[in-house]
């Protein structure tokens, strides 16, 4: 996982190590190693915001800087994932604590086509049942194989789905949802929507709709990793919509990496999971200081 990242930030890491070793470092031979650093993490799918703010953190740590050979290498790291952690760390809330409180909450699922939403919702629903009472919702009424394909999820997980025929209101499959949930009891309801794109504003205005009919207490954005250089702005045109956190699916297989490294610090908003296989229980916990961690390991 982020294989060619991982990959570049070890090649500045080793040559800002031998430059600054038993010498000052020239702010002139620091911007040549700067740059080729940027060129590396560009062609990694790391957003240009986020290149700026490490390239200007690692300036300010390291110009200047004469230290031993012996310390050399330990001043880089420590530069590099001072940077790499402030990056990564938007801030973080546990999806479990929505449960705790007394009314059920609605956690909306929202994303691209393709991006892995319907699956991801049958990962937490997974990974919340054996504590919480949970309620799905086929809020996806665009596609008649995504309704089919939660309700196969409910069965596997033993849980209750909410669903209306293909070609429903949307925001009324998620409003009886709702009435279920308090009816009976739920902590969560977890609904999914269509795949759209920014472009199609009829399913936008759906999900406008969604949002304005139910006023969901959560809204997840579900973004594929594999979409390179696309995924910072997949998740800009969501912002219209709002949403609080991001989940980051196929991460096992993204070897660039420039997804984890990006999105975060560009929306401001914290990843909460990557999902890591297609399993129920591959979903991992998205830990800054482990990933930077993973990303400084020689």
């Amino acid at each position: 996982m982020f294989d060619q990242l991982k990959d570049s930030i070890k090649d500045f890491s080793d040559k800002a190590k031998s430059a600054v070793a038993e010498k000052e470092l020239e702010e002139e031979e620091l911007d040549e190693l700067l740059w080729d650093l940027e060129l590396s993490l560009l062609k990694n799918n790391v957003a240009e915001e986020v290149v700026d703010r490490l390239k200007k953190d690692l300036k300010e740590e390291l110009a200047g800087e004469k230290v031993s050979r012996r310390k050399a290498g330990e001043e880089v790291k420590k530069a590099l994932e001072k940077s790499v952690k402030d990056i990564l760390k938007q801030g973080k809330r546990d999806i479990r604590e929505l449960c705790e409180e007394e009314e059920p909450k609605t956690v909306l699922f929202m994303g691209f086509n393709g991006s892995g939403k319907t699956t991801t919702i049958a990962k937490v629903a997974s990974m919340l049942k054996e504590d919480y009472k949970v309620l799905l919702a086929a809020g996806d009424t665009f596609r008649s194989a995504a309704i089919d394909q939660l309700e196969e999820h409910a069965k596997n997980l033993d849980l209750k789905l909410i669903k209306h025929e293909y070609g429903a209101d949307s925001a009324a499959v998620i409003y009886d949802a709702k009435e279920h949930a308090e009816k009976k009891g739920y902590d969560m309801v977890l609904a999914d929507t269509a795949g759209r794109s920014h472009e199609d504003r009829n399913l936008m205005d759906e999900l406008e709709k969604i949002c304005r009919v139910n006023d969901p207490e959560y809204k997840i954005l579900v973004v594929d990793a594999l979409s390179g250089n696309d995924v910072v702005e997949q998740a800009e045109k969501y912002e219209e919509m709002g949403f609080d956190s991001i989940i980051l699916t196929k991460a096992d297989v993204d070897k660039k990496g420039g997804a984890a490294l990006s999105l975060g610090y560009v929306t401001g908003k914290p990843i909460l999971y990557l999902g890591t296989g297609q399993d129920y229980e591959d979903l991992d916990r998205f830990e800054p200081e482990k990933i930077a961690e993973q990303l400084l390991k020689d």
